[in-house]
């Protein structure tokens, strides 16, 4: 029998649940970027574009639990942290999936060549985006932990610690960042002009990719501070 309790049906409806199945997607859509990249620098477009099509759908399945999350956020005083801060939270979230799918679109609908002299260069800084995001949903996994806690206690350390290594994984991922760039700078002379544009371009966002990852750890930390 379901109940028509209205305190049943709010908790029956949290968001926080959500929230961590919508970050476990984006992951997913980063975590394909790393055999879409090993398959496009064989010129193996043929499973790259499968790959790119898996995480088109794994976005489309981010946006549908998205859709899910703010629709169950109930604009009431029993929310446990600003309403607000949910949906800015959830928006970062939304960018690592995003990001990851316009990556993939953009190499796929070029057929983009990675210079192979690079190319290792680059699937280590792919790896390590994909790291950064990673740990930005290992420390949303702590979320229901956190509310359960009520923001204190040593589940906020142990927050604090996991949003502190991601921060250490961006900073790794810049460090790579310029290094790919001033590789592609050495050989960007034997590029045609406008692959190197792209190729630039591709690097930046897989530096946002990254960015984004240590937003959602920096939107959970300003939780923690309430």
């Amino acid at each position: 029998m379901v109940s028509t309790n209205p305190f049943t049906q709010m908790f029956a409806r949290s968001p926080f649940k959500p929230m961590q199945e919508h970050i476990a997607k984006a992951q997913q859509c980063a975590e394909q970027l790393i055999p879409f990249f090993e398959a496009s620098f064989i010129d193996d477009w043929e499973s790259a574009e499968k790959y790119q099509q898996s995480i088109t759908s794994l976005e489309h399945q981010a946006d549908d639990i998205k859709k899910e999350v703010r629709q169950s956020l109930p604009s009431s005083l029993f929310l446990p942290v600003p309403r607000t801060d949910l949906l800015n939270l959830l928006r970062m979230q939304d960018k690592i999936a995003n990001t990851a799918k316009d990556i993939a679109g953009i190499m796929l609908g070029r057929k983009m060549v990675i210079p192979s002299l690079i190319q290792a260069e680059m699937l280590d800084f792919v790896k390590a985006a994909v790291l950064t995001s990673e740990q930005a949903l290992i420390a949303l996994n702590e979320l229901d932990e956190l509310i359960a806690a009520g923001f204190r206690g040593r589940e906020v350390q142990v927050v604090e610690a996991l949003i502190d290594k991601l921060d250490d994984l961006e900073h790794k991922t810049d460090g790579l960042e310029r290094n790919i760039r001033h590789s592609l700078f050495v050989v960007e002379k034997d590029l045609d002009p406008i692959d190197a544009m792209f190729l630039y371009k591709v690097i930046s966002w897989i530096g946002d990719l990254a960015d984004r990852a240590q937003d959602v750890g920096g939107r959970l930390q300003l939780l923690l501070a309430r």
